[in-house]
């Protein structure tokens, strides 16, 4: 067990003949006294702030580990968050291309229509312009046939005859 001031203070030397000079001795011990209660003070104002310090410590080393948790969940969230882009970036890709193949071949499928339309009213315009060129053939051969010239003649002879 350590030594207190007290202990140092109440001690008492046996004394002898030719032995220190009891006054020195005392004057001494009082300065050993002031000196490690002085020791004792700043021991335990060192102790405390050694106490103090670790606190410090042990709530910055805990800050430090929740920190570095938060990191890793906050890495963790961002991996996840990029890992559901880019799921969500290929699914609303292949949605597009999908899209993309059905209008075309829906315009393919329309633009064959409309050619197959064209090519039938281009079939349709012919027969129709053969047609009419045929009535018309047909009408001017009436109309440069002789019959014209005698229904004429008739129709003048009649007239004349009313």
């Amino acid at each position: 067990m350590p030594l207190t001031p007290l202990d140092i203070h109440n001690k008492e030397f046996s004394r002898r003949i030719r032995g220190y000079d009891e006054d020195e001795v005392n004057e001494f011990l009082d300065q050993v006294i002031k000196d490690y209660e002085s020791v004792i003070r700043e021991n335990k104002e060192l102790h405390n702030q050694l106490l103090s310090i670790q606190e410090r410590l042990d709530h910055f080393v805990n800050i430090e580990e929740s920190l570095s948790k938060t990191i890793l969940v906050a890495q963790e969230a961002a991996d996840d968050v990029k890992n559901n882009s880019k799921k969500e970036s290929q699914l609303i890709l292949k949605e597009a291309e999908k899209n993309a193949d059905r209008i075309i071949n829906e315009a393919l499928s329309k633009s064959r229509k409309v050619a197959i339309e064209t090519e039938e009213l281009r079939k349709q315009a012919s027969i129709y312009r053969t047609r009419f060129r045929t009535l018309l053939e047909a009408q001017l051969e009436l109309l440069s046939q002789d019959d014209w010239n005698a229904l004429e003649s008739r129709e003048v002879s009649e007239n004349s005859i009313l």
